[in-house]
């Protein structure tokens, strides 16, 4: 990954952390990419209500997904998501 898709990244699982409407919109995004079959899938149109910051966030990791074909898991990031099923989806 590159500086800023790292720095995306970590953005959207500082958001997704905390208890707002953007947090469960970016949680949705990082748990679809974890896995869409238990998680469910993430919507396009919820773009439409993040501040332009995150949307951008978002499409950064989502080239990056497209690209490298790897799983948030595979870069060392299972805590991290394991931590957010556990938040948004226990």
């Amino acid at each position: 990954m590159s500086a800023i898709e790292i720095r995306s990244l970590e953005q959207l699982l500082a958001v997704a952390r905390n208890d707002t409407g953007q947090s469960e919109r970016v949680a949705d995004f990082l748990l679809s990419w974890w896995n869409a079959v238990e998680c469910g899938g993430w919507d396009p149109t919820a773009l439409w209500s993040l501040d332009q910051e995150l949307a951008d966030a978002i499409l950064v990791v989502l080239g990056y997904i497209h690209r490298a074909r790897r799983y948030p898991d595979s870069l060392g990031f299972g805590p991290e998501f394991e931590a957010l099923h556990r938040r948004w989806r226990a």
